[in-house]
């Protein structure tokens, strides 16, 4: 008997429709599967048969063909075991096949037939949605990250044997049901707070740019000014993530099986801080079927790299695509998948290798050779791309010592979300969301400046030895602060703030 069964595969960031054939003809005892099946996917004929007869149901001793089509498709993972023990059953009659075309089914299953959780669900989900099917019948602790997706029925299921009951109709389970609303409310806003930082109001103030403008940002200073705590507090004064904004982040960690169990959906923006050994497949993605890396796992959120030299050259290079058009492209003989890679860069770094040229406490045992050889591990490409260069000192004792309280990170968040409201409101109709994603072709519609702004950015340019892109970075900004200001023109003082976030450029920095 023939029996076809709705399961899913991912590819990339998407999930498409498989159909799981089962055939059981009479012949000697086999077990094949066909349809290009990974190493996990083959692994599952003993894991079906196992859990099968461990669950008192009758495994056939005949010859069983399985077929995963489209069958020119690589098949991964082990989330057919449920689709394919279904088939087996319902070929042999155990099953009703009534109402199997209105689900779609996936699990791995233990050798106890209980079944377990599997990547990617919001994903299967999702596609399951726009098949127009009923529902999708999936492990217990994969229910409430499907059920985010409307218009469709999640069905959690904890063992095989309810898996036959309710497809025979013996057996009634409720649909799983979440309030989204609820999920934007309980944790979403970070714990760090910029209350907790002394002093550094001037980088402060950076960040808070930095923020509503969506601009990179890369600090220069010494061991123990902050930086570190700084960054960590970036996503404390960022907008809180629309649905579509959080739906999306979390798909990215769903395929990857990232998502703490239980949890829904990421409403917190991700901070992601690799470590400086990372490789490149490591930063950006790889793999023989590409998967996603940091600058991915930080969309729409922060990549966080502390200690910027150190990271190796070839790794630093590769995020001049996702920085930028936003997304990263994975080429391999077998597929070319595009991840979205929508993030802010948020970089520290000391001023020399001992760490100590720019404190005053300390002295800096570097000669100018060590020092400019360690600057230049940035290549001027890489740092044309930073919006925003800030010295971050060290913080003198009268301001560790204060007993006054900086401001919170809600107050700035106010700030920030209001010149991010302004900005959604201008660009609309060009499908822009904050002043950092600004074409030059934008730049001459949106940041008009006077005369005395031109001859100031002139001046500043023949100097300090700005390139055409380090230009264009200081009429983003300069918006940015007028948007804070709530100005609508730019004017000579915005502009003057502006250049000052980029003191780190090459002809100072070289």
């Amino acid at each position: 008997m023939l029996a076809r069964i709705l399961s899913s595969s991912l590819f990339g960031l998407d999930a498409y429709l498989i159909d799981v054939e089962v055939d059981i003809s009479s012949g000697l005892p086999l077990f094949n599967i066909v349809g290009l099946p990974d190493a996990a996917v083959k692994e599952s004929r003993d894991r079906l048969r196992s859990a099968i007869k461990n669950t008192g149901l009758n495994f056939p001793v005949k010859k069983i063909t399985v077929n995963l089509a489209p069958a020119d498709m690589k098949k991964e993972g082990s989330s057919f075991d449920l689709p394919m023990a279904v088939g087996i059953l319902v070929a042999e009659g155990i099953i009703k096949p009534d109402s199997l075309d209105r689900y779609m089914l996936v699990g791995e299953l233990s050798l106890d037939g209980k079944i377990k959780p599997v990547k990617g669900v919001l994903s299967m989900a999702i596609a399951a949605r726009d098949a127009g099917l009923k529902g999708i019948i999936l492990p217990a602790r994969n229910a409430t990250e499907a059920s985010v997706v409307s218009s469709i029925e999640v069905y959690p299921v904890e063992t095989l044997p309810q898996v036959v009951e309710f497809l025979n109709g013996d057996l009634t389970i409720e649909p799983r049901k979440i309030r989204l609303e609820e999920l934007f409310l309980d944790g979403c806003f970070p714990q760090d707070d910029f209350a907790d930082v002394k002093g550094q109001e001037h980088a402060k103030r950076a960040l808070e740019v930095a923020a509503a403008g969506g601009h990179n940002l890369l600090m220069i200073g010494p061991p123990g000014s902050g930086k570190t705590m700084l960054a960590k507090r970036l996503p404390s004064i960022l907008p809180v993530m629309e649905f579509e904004e959080a739906l999306e982040t979390t798909r990215i960690h769903s395929i990857m099986g990232l998502l703490p169990d239980g949890q829904a959906l990421l409403t917190a923006r991700p901070f992601r801080s690799p470590h400086h050994t990372i490789s490149d497949a490591g930063l950006i993605g790889g793999g023989q079927i590409p998967r996603p890396g940091e600058v991915s796992f930080a969309h729409n959120g922060v990549l966080f790299l502390d200690e910027l030299p150190e990271f190796r050259r070839n790794v630093l290079e590769v995020l001049r695509q996702p920085l930028e058009e936003g997304r990263v492209t994975i080429s391999r003989a077998m597929a070319s998948l595009n991840y979205p890679s929508r993030f802010m860069l948020v970089a520290a770094m000391n001023p020399c290798p001992c760490g100590f040229y720019t404190d005053l406490s300390h002295e800096c045992i570097c000669t100018p050779i060590q020092i400019k050889r360690y600057r230049s591990k940035i290549s001027g490409p890489l740092l044309d791309r930073i919006d925003i260069h800030i010295e971050v000192p060290a913080v003198p004792f009268k301001d560790i010592s204060a007993e006054r309280r900086s401001e919170e990170s809600q107050s700035i968040m106010a700030r920030v979300k209001e010149a991010r409201r302004v900005q959604t409101e201008r660009h609309k109709k060009e499908g822009i969301y904050c002043n950092s994603q600004l074409k030059p072709r934008h730049l001459k519609k949106y940041c008009q400046i006077s005369d005395d702004s031109k001859r100031l950015i002139e001046t500043a340019m023949t100097r300090l030895g700005f390139s055409a892109r380090a230009y264009n970075r200081i009429l983003k900004v300069s918006r940015t602060i007028a948007d804070l200001d709530r100005s609508n023109e730019i004017l000579p003082h915005h502009i003057s703030e502006a250049i000052q976030y980029r003191s780190l450029d090459r002809k100072r920095f070289g």
